[in-house]
């Protein structure tokens, strides 16, 4: 990266961010019970990452998160504020919807790319982000959209943030026509 490319935020950015403009668009949660979902997203995220590159399966997984993770942090940012229910429910239905939902992400892409070639952790916020979409009406979609791409700016530059995005975007009219 070059000193002119905007560095990724860190967590505690994304988290201050998202809750600040969650106030606007998600009147119907808590301040406390947006940041529960907010910490629940990334932890989500983190999860489906570490299922892919270890292979571990999705309720060991989730046992892990509620026995040892939730008790400590994420850059900072205590896990302990996380919707353990939404969390779970997330990392089950990407897992079990996972065919359906890379062909949601897939549709998105140009035409010479395949899934594979997208960063691991990038297609973890993608296949969070479209499983939301698809089974979440109760959250709204400028939403959803909005917590995947501030989640991907932790990870990733502005580049990926855009392509989260667009990528969602596109999911949303697709499944929420």
């Amino acid at each position: 990266m070059t000193d002119a490319t905007p560095r990724p935020n860190s967590l505690k950015e994304v988290i201050d961010h998202l809750n600040a403009a969650g106030d606007a668009k998600d009147s119907k949660l808590s301040s406390k019970e947006r940041r529960a979902r907010t910490v629940a997203r990334l932890a989500a995220v983190q999860a489906l990452y570490q299922m892919e590159m270890t292979g571990t399966g999705v309720e060991v997984v989730i046992r892990e998160f509620s026995d040892h993770r939730f008790q400590g942090d994420l850059e900072g940012e205590t896990l302990a504020d996380a919707d353990e229910a939404f969390f779970a429910d997330l990392v089950r239905g990407v897992v079990s919807g996972q065919a359906k939902i890379d062909a949601a992400v897939t549709k998105r892409l140009a035409s010479n790319w395949r899934l594979e070639r997208i960063d691991a952790t990038l297609r973890a916020v993608l296949r969070a982000g479209v499983w939301e979409l698809a089974e979440r009406p109760d959250v709204p979609t400028e939403v959803a959209i909005d917590e995947y791409v501030e989640i991907a700016k932790a990870f990733f530059d502005e580049a990926e943030a855009k392509f989260v995005n667009a990528a969602l975007d596109g999911v949303s009219r697709d499944v929420r026509a």
